[in-house]
């Protein structure tokens, strides 16, 4: 269902720390964890305005991180969301990537979403990401294949696995250690220099 392996959790926080975009593509929201994790570990302080002994909560619209997110069941939506992300695209990855405009993010994060495609729709998938991203892509998928059937939500089930080679086919040739899935990193500045 829309929650991923907690083995993931760290490596990838650390990756957000680490890059400190200033936007961020989430794509397969789910029920929200890495949007709010984004929001909380990269805004931080700046969520508060503090003077002395007062505090308040500093308005949306000053917040310096954009985080956007592509969600298709809406059934996830929860408060988490409406509070992390400044956006979300309540349809498929595969229409809404197409609306989106070229080098749009500063990183593309897809945490546990390739393997919901079939591989002809995950390579569409791939090609449409590496579109909007202007700087990293991060995905993460897993390395066996976990037969998954969602009768209420069918975009959960598990129609592909993918290898190492095949993710470093597509451009993905850094990897974040990690027992139970491939932690895949693209960079995008070297693909748009070239155009």
């Amino acid at each position: 269902m829309p929650f991923s392996q907690s083995s993931q959790l760290s490596s990838i926080v650390g990756f957000l720390e680490m890059l400190q975009p200033t936007s961020i593509l989430d794509i397969g929201v789910g029920m929200g964890q890495y949007g709010f994790l984004a929001r909380t570990n990269l805004e931080n302080e700046h969520l508060f305005i503090v003077n002395g002994a007062n505090a308040i909560q500093r308005p949306k619209g000053e917040w310096k991180i954009r985080i956007d997110g592509i969600e298709a069941f809406k059934t996830y939506r929860t408060p988490i969301h409406d509070y992390a992300y400044d956006h979300i695209y309540w349809d498929d990855a595969l229409d809404a990537l197409p609306k989106i405009n070229d080098n749009e993010y500063e990183l593309v994060l897809a945490i546990d979403v390739l393997e919901h495609f079939t591989t002809e729709q995950g390579i569409i998938f791939l090609n449409q990401i590496k579109r909007v991203s202007k700087n990293k892509i991060l995905i993460s998928t897993p390395k066996t294949f976990i037969h998954q059937e969602v009768e209420a939500n069918p975009f959960e089930n598990h129609r592909s696995l993918w290898s190492e080679s095949q993710l470093i086919e597509q451009g993905f040739v850094e990897t974040i250690p990690n027992d139970f899935s491939w932690i895949s990193i693209h960079s995008s500045a070297s693909v748009h220099e070239k155009r």
